[in-house]
Order: structure tokens, then sequence, then C-alpha cells
């Protein structure tokens, strides 16, 4: 299975599936994600890849691309490299002007939330098949908030959730024929 592929599976079966984001479903169905599957090999790579996604999303028509997600199988793997890596991300946005427009949600293979061991369950709801970021409005975000008033309490549905499921119940999840 290719990435995006791989990363479409991921976002059907654990994201919407498990509704780990009750906001993915809706953009998913209407087809408004852009999904793009970087060739970079290193960060200067990515980096370019990262700009040019950046510039397209923000001159699209929402009803059109809503999101796009930049999955990036060769670049970036290891997790700490990648975490710092968010950094230039946040610089990228603020250089091209788009601080408060667009933001950068992060998705790794070994994704660690700060203060947790690398096995703990809560890391899960992070954990993208390939390293990805996924870049979004923030008046998209502004609107689901309003939308959605208990925002605060997806962190901890989330971790019930992959609590009640378990790693194996994850790696079942996850090796299902897309």
């Amino acid at each position: 299975m290719n990435a995006t592929a791989a990363t479409r599976h991921w976002l059907e079966q654990a994201v919407i599936g498990l509704n780990l984001c009750p906001f993915a479903k809706a953009v998913h169905v209407k087809e408004q994600i852009r999904w793009v599957e970087s060739p970079a090999r290193d960060a200067q790579g990515l980096l370019d890849d990262l700009l040019r996604e950046l510039q397209l999303l923000a001159a699209a028509d929402p009803e059109t691309v809503e999101t796009t997600l930049l999955i990036h199988p060769h670049a970036l793997n290891d997790f700490l490299d990648y975490n710092d890596f968010l950094d230039v991300a946040d610089a990228a946005i603020d250089e091209l002007g788009l601080t408060g427009v667009l933001q950068v949600a992060s998705f790794h293979p070994n994704y660690q939330f700060a203060g947790t061991a690398p096995d703990d369950v809560e890391n899960l709801s992070n954990r993208s098949p390939h390293p990805m970021l996924h870049l979004l409005r923030e008046d998209s975000i502004d609107r689901a908030v309003a939308a959605f008033p208990d925002t605060a309490t997806i962190y901890e549905r989330n971790i019930e959730t992959l609590r009640s499921l378990g790693a194996d119940g994850w790696r079942r999840l996850m090796s299902m024929a897309g």
C-alpha cells in the first residue's frame, strides 16, 4: 500500500472510524481534502513542498480544498527531527504572512506527547502511518469549535476510546484491508 493509500486507510478507519476527530468526516465525504505525497528526502525538500502547499491552500476556495494532508514518507522519519521541523513549519507560516490564517497539526508513526512513555495509548491519537503535516485553515477550526462546544472533551474521549481498543486492537484496525 503506498503512503497516500495507507494514510487514507488510517483516516477512514481510525480518525473517522473511531471518531478521534469529529470534524474529519465532513471534509472527507465532501472530498475537500488535498492529498499530497511529498517526494522530499530531507528537511529542505520538505520545506519547499510545505511552502508551496501553504500558498496553494491559502489561495484555494475552501469549498473545494478545505485542508491539506502533506504526507512525507521519505523525510523526517525520526520523530525528534520531525518534532524540531515543526518550528520550521511555524516559521514558514509566519514568513508567508499566514499566521492566523493557516496552522499545522502534526502526525507521525512514532508520535509521542510530552510527558508520556513511548507506548502510552494516548500517543496513538496522533500516530499516522507516515510522517505528515496537516495544514488547516484557522477559520475552519473556529467554526468547528463553535459548532462543537465541548472540544476540550475530545482529548479525554479519545484516550478512553484508545484505552478500550488497546494496542492490539489498534494494530488489527491498522492492518485491515482498506
